[in-house]
């Protein structure tokens, strides 16, 4: 086995990374990879000064300092992968840093902004029936999209109003509100039964061919939706998820509540909706007291 086919083997068996980071960091260690190759440098041979300078080489090309830093923590990873494998002693990424990079707080929709958004999808027809209940259950859950479009029939429990969130060997059990167990039921009852291309099909959403959902589709589905409802901001299957959260905080709900239900593996990454909060509050104060 090369090092990138028993590195990928290390992320998705033992770390059981999310199909995303998978991506990602093989995506990132290959072009290491191909700058090493460039230099007459094996992985293994690689110090300190040489990873510095392929991040150097990186903000050359002009990638953002985000992008770069992301980079350095996908090698960080590998050498740590290396080094339990014995091929070397050091990991040459570790202690390298880049500038900080300010955390960019993430968009949400305000209230308002989600039932216009909701309200776009036309149920009487099937694709709209489809959409509207793919829509409901992303902001009932705040699942990703990845999630979504992987989910089977079987993690739908319609009757006890909650579903079955599966990523690899890992499960959590979010709630469903009422509306959204009405939208999926019309379609899951209705409308998946017409469409499915085979008759053993287990997916819960299919397009309109009959087979799985794919990622790209329901990105214009959300872009489609985002049209009609003429809402300005950019939105993505991610800004459902990050209203969802910072709506559950805004209306009580404790945080690790939300971190369970959001899958996070750490809280702090759940704590960004506190500041996003406190940033909308902030914006309202000075947009209306009359001291601003």
């Amino acid at each position: 086995m090369d090092q990138l086919a028993g590195y990928q083997h290390f992320l998705v068996e033992e770390k059981e990374a999310s199909n995303n980071t998978v991506s990602s960091y093989l995506r990132d260690v290959t072009q290491y990879f191909q700058w090493l190759a460039s230099e007459r440098l094996l992985p293994e041979n690689a110090i300190q000064s040489d990873v510095d300078r392929y991040t150097k080489y990186l903000l050359s090309l002009g990638k953002t300092i985000s992008t770069v830093t992301r980079s350095l923590a996908s090698l960080k990873s590998f050498y740590s992968y290396l080094m339990g494998e014995g091929i070397v002693t050091i990991n040459p990424a570790k202690g390298l840093t880049l500038e900080k990079v300010e955390r960019k707080l993430p968009q949400i929709l305000t209230s308002k902004e989600v039932e216009l958004f909701l309200e776009q999808p036309d149920p009487r027809d099937a694709k709209g029936c489809r959409d509207k209940a793919m829509l409901e259950l992303l902001y009932a859950t705040g699942i990703r999209v990845s999630e979504l479009i992987d989910l089977n029939l079987e993690h739908l429990n319609l009757s006890a109003s909650f579903l079955r969130c599966v990523t690899r060997k890992k499960e959590r059990i979010i709630p469903l509100y009422p509306t959204a167990v009405r939208a999926l039921n019309d379609y899951v009852e209705h409308v998946r039964p017409r469409i499915i291309e085979q008759p053993d099909e287990r997916s819960l959403f299919v397009n309109m061919n009959g087979s799985r959902m794919s990622r790209q589709g329901f990105w214009k589905i959300i872009k489609h939706y985002q049209e009609l409802a003429g809402i300005q901001k950019d939105i993505t299957p991610h800004t459902l998820r990050h209203s969802f959260a910072a709506h559950l905080l805004e209306n009580g709900a404790d945080l690790v509540s939300i971190q369970k239900m959001l899958g996070h593996a750490d809280i702090s990454s759940t704590q960004v909706y506190t500041q996003v909060i406190n940033q909308e509050l902030k914006d309202v104060y000075n947009k209306a007291h009359p001291r601003t």
